[in-house]
């Protein structure tokens, strides 16, 4: 099978190893960990973890965990965070735990990072504590973690392990400010296009022309993460999709829900309201046939002038995961910038 490697367009994985109704936490990461093994087979470029909290239907709340895990499940693909939440630890310990990361295994090792609160603001409490007052000073939390990747040699604290395993730092965001403040650090900048759509043509361009050159970036660089389903034909990809559908409904509602089925998700009892705001929000999910995705990608692509795409698969039955990650590889020989 032909597969991402020898693409001109880079294709990855973002996985937040779903909990889907009826299973457990302990079966998603193994699933998880199934898949990085079937993305590095494709060719896939990269593999990344998120790091959420509290969430019922999401087992990834330790990244730098899984990303060890994952890093001796494979061979090349690049496996990273994507990303640890700053805010949430001492830079200093993120620094540590990613540099170690990056000398068991040199080139391989990638830190995103974002602000975001990774679960609700009550969970945010219990994870901060009293490191809930360094959120407002993000940008003061990324130069600190900057510093001990190149430490200067009159600091008095610095992270051992971070010296010389220096890992790609992305910068992870879905606004514009998250691209200004990418562009001014010299970092690489991966925008969630699978939760703000509408805002990433915007996004990139701001990033490109902010962007000042650093010790950790010569150029510009620029991922996408999309929310993809891709089934052998557009009638199976509409069908698996149902399940985030419903997912995505009923958070707007009020009611978080773990992935359903398929099954389930067709039987639900639709109002006229909730076909109208599951319509509003189709834009964020690319759903298709090989044929269908391929053009939507291409559309993404011709729209941010991205360098990288994240596929994130929101499928129920983990065999149709896999099988859509397998038509996602084959279309990416067909992208070009």
């Amino acid at each position: 099978m032909a597969g991402c490697r020898h693409a001109e367009v880079r294709v990855s994985v973002l996985d937040t190893s779903p909990i889907v109704q009826g299973s457990t936490a302990r079966r998603a990461l193994e699933n998880t960990v199934d898949l990085a093994v079937l993305a590095d087979g494709l060719g896939y470029h990269r593999y990344w973890v998120p790091e959420h909290h509290s969430m019922r239907g999401v087992a990834s709340s330790a990244p730098a965990v899984v990303v060890g895990r994952l890093a001796d499940a494979t061979r090349s693909i690049r496996v990273g965070a994507g990303g640890v939440l700053l805010p949430n630890h001492a830079p200093i310990v993120v620094a540590e735990q990613f540099g170690t990361l990056s000398a068991f295994h040199p080139g391989r090792i990638d830190l995103g990072l974002g602000r975001a609160l990774g679960g609700s603001r009550q969970t945010a409490e219990f994870v901060r504590g009293a490191a809930e007052r360094a959120a407002k000073d993000f940008s003061g939390q990324l130069d600190e973690l900057l510093g001990y990747f190149a430490p200067d040699e009159d600091q008095v604290v610095k992270a051992i392990p971070a010296i010389g395993n220096v890992p790609p730092i992305w910068l992870l965001g879905s606004s514009t400010a998250s691209a200004r403040l990418a562009g001014s650090r010299g970092l690489a900048y991966a925008f969630a296009h699978h939760l703000k759509p509408a805002d990433a043509a915007e996004a990139t361009r701001l990033y490109r022309d902010s962007f000042e050159p650093s010790r950790m970036l010569g150029s510009p660089s620029t991922l996408v993460s999309v929310s993809v389903i891709a089934a052998d034909t557009d009638d199976r990809a509409e069908w698996l999709a149902g399940s985030t559908r419903l997912k995505v409904l009923s958070r707007v509602r009020g009611n978080r829900i773990r992935l359903p089925s398929p099954e389930d998700a067709a039987a639900y009892p639709y109002t006229e309201s909730d076909r109208e705001e599951i319509a509003a929000r189709s834009g964020s999910v690319l759903v298709g046939s090989p044929d269908t995705v391929r053009k939507l990608l291409q559309s993404v692509l011709d729209d941010t002038g991205a360098d990288e795409l994240m596929v994130t698969t929101p499928v129920y039955d983990h065999r149709d995961r896999r099988h859509s990650y397998e038509l996602v590889s084959e279309i990416a020989n067909l992208l070009r910038h």
